[in-house]
């Protein structure tokens, strides 16, 4: 048996999700996915990750800009689907896109539910300091994240695991989640559990301007930071009146007035000290270290914003 499935989804992390769909049998009627965005120094349009594969299996794709629209709407029903699987679309669902599937709206969603709801769930993780995280497969309501978990998958956050590496982790163990509960849902075996009302906790977007590295926070939770904003935003400082975002980090046991620079490439701050192990300058390339510091020198002594 198969079910005749609707992927939505956009960026990198929900492609293992479409695969493991495809490769269990799964009918996949059509795929939904953000319309192809300017991009390169021509900003010519470039399809997204999801599309590029979705054109490589020879799925029908469809890019609508939203799905309020009445004949949008219409369309999605057309293809008369038994479920619509999600995995960071990009779009909100309304209640007739909600409602078209027989079996409704399952989505992966990157964090133990109900904590860290929301747009950013792996950096925001990464960010606080946690020590644990995970995938859930969720039935998708109005409400933002809020639906009940059919299943959930717990691991441990690794003490230098940047954003990307765990969300390729959770990506992976995602899309095997979601075949779990498309079978389940085949054999109606299917069990839903209400998330708790306690341990909400939001994933706000991240805004670029929480970027930029506060010195007087401790080491270790700068470090934090820094894993959670690479590559993009990027965590940042400035020295000499010009951006240095930060790609990797560590902390280090010296201490001085924070932001203060204890050695080339340390900075103290408001407990130890970070060693800046990669960085780039703005308009350069990413580069290790101590090749930055040949060219752009912070001296002992010298302080950084």
């Amino acid at each position: 048996m198969s079910l005749r499935v609707v992927f939505m989804g956009s960026p990198a992390f929900a492609v293992p999700t479409l695969a493991a769909i495809m490769a269990a049998g799964h009918a996949v009627a059509a795929v939904y996915t953000q319309p192809p965005r300017p991009a390169g120094r021509g900003k010519k349009p470039r399809p997204g990750p999801v599309h590029v594969r979705a054109d490589d299996l020879g799925l029908p794709v469809r890019t609508p800009v939203t799905l309020r629209d009445a004949a949008v709407q219409a369309a999605f029903r057309a293809l008369d689907p038994d479920v619509a699987v999600v995995a960071a679309y990009g779009l909100i669902l309304p209640r007739p896109i909600l409602d078209a599937p027989r079996f409704g709206c399952l989505n992966v969603h990157p964090s133990l539910l109900p904590r860290w709801r929301g747009a950013a769930p792996v950096q925001r993780a990464i960010m606080a300091g946690d020590a644990r995280t995970g995938v859930c497969i969720m039935r998708m309501e109005a409400g933002l994240d809020t639906g009940p978990v059919l299943l959930r998958d717990t691991t441990a956050i690794a003490p230098r695991e940047t954003a990307p590496e765990l969300e390729r982790r959770l990506a992976e163990r995602g899309g095997a989640l979601m075949v779990e509960a498309l079978d389940a849902l085949e054999r109606g075996t299917a069990r839903e559990t209400p998330q708790s009302a306690d341990g909400v906790v939001y994933a706000e977007k991240i805004d670029k301007a929480e970027a930029r590295i506060d010195w007087s926070r401790p080491a270790a939770s700068l470090d934090a930071h820094v894993r959670g904003l690479v590559p993009f935003p990027g965590a940042w400082f400035e020295a000499r009146d010009e951006r240095i975002k930060v790609l990797s980090a560590e902390p280090v046991d010296e201490s001085g007035p924070p932001g203060t620079v204890l050695a080339p490439g340390t900075v103290a701050c408001g407990t130890g000290a970070l060693r800046l192990l990669r960085v780039q300058r703005a308009g350069r390339p990413a580069m290790e270290a101590e090749d930055f510091l040949r060219g752009f020198p912070l001296d002992p002594g010298s302080r950084v914003d």
